[in-house]
């Protein structure tokens, strides 16, 4: 199971935080609530992922889809702290490319 925490903003960006697991199961919920907490922003998304312990393939590819929205509106979408088993997954589908990965 997952949580999303928003509406913390930082220097024209939003930061929304993501909790838990990302799976099969959870995906269409973590995708309903992420798509509804971006629809009215204008500045740079950044997911904190410091606390997100998995995501599988159909949570990448919510991301993916969160990006292009993102980008069609000009801004972009960085990945915050994510743990290392995150930043594997990133990596090896080569999403790290994709996307802005950022510690802080």
């Amino acid at each position: 199971m997952f949580e999303l925490s928003t509406g913390s903003s930082e220097s024209n960006k939003y930061v929304i935080s993501v909790k838990g697991e990302i799976d099969i199961y959870s995906a269409p919920g973590f995708k309903e609530s992420l798509y509804q907490s971006i629809s009215d922003v204008s500045q740079d998304i950044v997911l904190e992922c410091s606390d997100l312990t998995y995501i599988d393939s159909m949570g990448l590819g919510i991301l993916v889809g969160v990006l292009k929205r993102v980008k069609e509106k000009g801004k972009d979408m960085i990945i915050r702290n994510p743990r290392n088993t995150v930043r594997k997954l990133f990596k090896i589908t080569g999403l790290d490319k994709a996307f802005t990965i950022e510690e802080v």
